[in-house]
């Protein structure tokens, strides 16, 4: 992890007057940032859906994690993008808001990213509620009470951000999959791309409100090739004119390139919108592309083929049994879904999530700065 560190700098040194300033090649997040905030979905969630909804994921989930218990309420044999790059920055792993029986701290953050998740409203089809504005709202509870805590008794400062934490911490997003999933499931690719602005505004909206709650430094992650996951590829790719050469789902990985797209044009309007403010863009399908293109140069052997899953090669997935649970097969036979000996040459952990060796990868080249992009918009 000390090459990670290398990798780290920090712009906040740098003084501009009214201008905005793309630099490509850029990871800022540094241990500067003095806590960190994060938003999203399964793939950043540190247990906030187990907790909130009082369930504990099978055994199989979490089974790499070091600490214990090994469900951990991560949707991962280990750990996540998110707790890699905490581990880059020097910071513990992040809390989940809703996790009520801890000995861990908040005082470097805290994170609000649920499974399941959407930028959009949650309706009654939705496996979380607590979409993006939830989350954010949760954030506003959160500072208001902290803050009113800390006015009562300073000494709580070792256990909670100050003032200063919240204005000067590091706001990070990875969210907006499970809205281009879920409307596959009733819609054509059109009409999936049809809701992307929609889908872009709410986005917005949730900058605009935490801009307004004195956040300024933005982390935003794009969406993924949502058409490589076994899931998708098992309900959309029977027909197998829809796969393209890598066995992944053209219209699924077209919807996730043009809501990028549409997300990267956002990027580049919000320092103008949003004064004194640091945005960065970090291109993550761009980096699982090519994990899954070339997952053989990288020491890993399958790239949808999942590690914790039943039925066999190619997929190995069933939607009906889940990672570490039991069920029946469609001709009425037992089945159980179980982890696979070595994870660490898997890409795809239970059909929808990596494993803790891609996230790995994908961290590592998160900070590389390769794959990202800075806007800041300073008017000292």
């Amino acid at each position: 992890m000390e090459t990670l560190s290398r990798s780290i700098f920090t712009l906040l040194s740098v003084t501009i007057f009214h201008a905005i300033l793309p630099v490509t090649s850029s990871f800022p997040i540094s241990p500067d940032f003095p806590a960190v905030f994060n938003f999203g979905d399964s793939n950043s969630d540190t247990g906030e859906l187990s907790s909130g909804l009082g369930f504990r994921l099978q055994p199989s989930y979490g089974q790499s994690y070091f600490f214990k218990p090994p469900s951990s309420g991560r949707f991962c044999n280990g750990r996540l993008i998110v707790d890699f790059l905490m581990e880059a920055i020097n910071r513990p792993y992040l809390r989940p808001y809703l996790d009520t029986v801890s000995t861990q701290s908040y005082r470097r953050g805290c994170n609000f990213a649920a499974g399941g998740s959407t930028i959009q409203k949650a309706n009654a089809a939705s496996i979380s509620p607590f979409g993006l504005g939830v989350q954010v709202s949760q954030f506003v509870t959160f500072k208001s009470k902290v803050l009113q805590l800390l006015q009562q008794d300073e000494d709580l400062e070792k256990y909670l951000p100050s003032e200063y934490y919240f204005k000067n911490g590091l706001y990070m997003f990875d969210i907006g999959q499970n809205d281009l999933a879920g409307a596959f499931y009733n819609k054509t690719l059109d009409q999936v791309v049809g809701l992307i602005p929609t889908i872009i505004d709410i986005f917005q909206d949730g900058i605009k409100r935490l801009y307004a709650e004195g956040a300024r430094n933005f982390w935003i992650h794009n969406t993924g090739p949502l058409g490589c996951i076994a899931q998708v590829v098992s309900l959309f790719g029977r027909d197998k004119s829809k796969l393209d050469e890598l066995g992944c789902v053209s219209d699924h990985n077209q919807a996730a390139k043009l809501f990028n797209s549409q997300l990267h044009g956002l990027f580049r309007q919000l320092p103008q919108q949003y004064p004194d403010s640091h945005f960065t863009y970090v291109d993550i399908f761009s980096i699982k592309s090519d994990l899954i293109l070339n997952h053989s140069n990288y020491g890993f052997d399958h790239s949808i083929l999942v590690c914790c899953g039943t039925g066999g090669p190619p997929l190995n997935y069933n939607d009906q049994v889940n990672c570490g649970s039991t069920g029946k097969s469609s001709d009425g036979t037992i089945i159980t879904a179980r982890a696979c000996n070595d994870s660490s040459k898997y890409v795809n952990w239970d059909g929808i999530h990596y494993t803790e060796a891609a996230n790995r990868f994908v961290a590592q080249h998160i900070v590389s700065g390769r794959y990202s992009e800075t806007a800041l918009s300073w008017n000292l």
